[in-house]
């Protein structure tokens, strides 16, 4: 396990825990909406029928989806080493060793961003006054409960292929408030603009 902190850049810092935030906020209130008004498939009757969860699951929505778009360029464009890589399917023929474990990262980071899109453009297409009418059985409904279901088990992944890879320290990176003098907010800019005509560098 590695026992040195890494740095992460400053922008990455900020759009994963934006998005980190509004992703489990979402998931527990998507879940408090499904128990609530649902529960066909399981339930912990944890509340009663209260249309407010609907409205307060359908908030963090809203907000997550520009910074969504914003994590998903930012990923795509400048973090595209994290994620699945051309050669990442032979690479899982090197069974235990740390470019296997590295590729199974990188594969836990891809499903991630997919599910978390997924429940996104799923959610888009609800109608808040389902569920207090009663209508259980719409198709995007239920995309978008297979939708909450793949972002616990995304999420959970992406946790454990974190500790895996990177240990503690990688997880503590991303809380850490240094900012190196070249990460500085001042250049953000001028960073945009040479991502965006080269997302290599």
């Amino acid at each position: 396990m590695p026992s040195t902190k890494p740095y992460q850049p400053l922008i990455l810092r900020i759009l994963h825990g934006i998005t980190a935030l509004l992703v489990i906020s979402a998931a527990i209130t998507g879940f408090l909406v499904y128990d609530s008004w649902d529960g066909r498939f399981g339930r912990l009757a944890l509340t009663l029928k209260n249309r407010e969860f609907i409205d307060i699951h359908g908030t963090f929505g809203f907000f997550f989806l520009p910074i969504m778009i914003l994590f998903t360029i930012y990923s795509i464009r400048v973090g595209y080493r994290r994620l699945i890589q051309a050669n990442s399917f032979s690479k899982l023929k090197e069974f235990g060793k740390p470019i296997w474990w590295y590729t199974l990262q990188r594969f836990a980071n891809s499903l991630m961003l997919i599910s978390a899109l997924f429940a996104l453009l799923s959610g888009k297409f609800q109608d808040e006054n389902w569920l207090p009418e009663g209508q259980l059985n719409h198709p995007w409904y239920y995309a978008h409960l297979i939708a909450w279901c793949g972002v616990v088990v995304a999420l959970a992944l992406h946790l454990l292929m974190s500790v895996k890879v990177g240990g503690i320290p990688l997880l503590l990176s991303m809380f850490d408030a240094k900012i190196h003098p070249d990460d500085s907010p001042k250049l953000w800019s001028e960073k945009v603009k040479i991502w965006l005509r080269n997302p290599h560098l």
